[in-house]
């Protein structure tokens, strides 16, 4: 029983995320979540940096990562917001110096579908 009321609340809670923009998430997490702790990667072709966030929405810790992909022919990068889990910022702060890619496919894509804000990216 505790199992689904628990269940219960984190769906409600991303369903209530949702229903914002995925700017206005962007602004809330950064907002909320302070500095956030960053991850540049200058040798990839295609992460610029990485900045995970934690912040607190109805009393439950929840765990975002924003995602600054590089443009073409550009100094510049595209935003995206991912909500991730508990051990993401552990396991790809370990791994990212080998290779960005790498650590964002193994553990920041598969959390692609929680908002809805993702690139769709194969």
């Amino acid at each position: 029983m505790k199992k689904i009321i628990l269940y219960l609340f984190i769906t409600l809670t991303t369903i209530a995320l949702k229903a914002q923009s995925c700017n206005e998430i962007m602004e809330y997490v950064k907002k909320e979540g302070g500095y956030g702790t960053t991850y540049t990667s200058y040798n990839s072709d295609a992460i610029s940096k990485v900045t995970f966030y934690q912040t607190t929405v109805d009393y439950k810790t929840l765990y975002f990562a924003i995602v600054c992909f590089k443009k073409e022919y550009s100094f510049s990068c595209s935003e995206y917001i991912y909500q991730v889990g508990s051990n993401t910022k552990f396991n790809y702060s370990f791994n990212y110096l080998n290779s960005a890619g790498k650590a964002f496919w193994e553990y920041i894509q598969p959390y692609n579908e929680n908002l809805g804000c993702a690139p769709n990216i194969k």
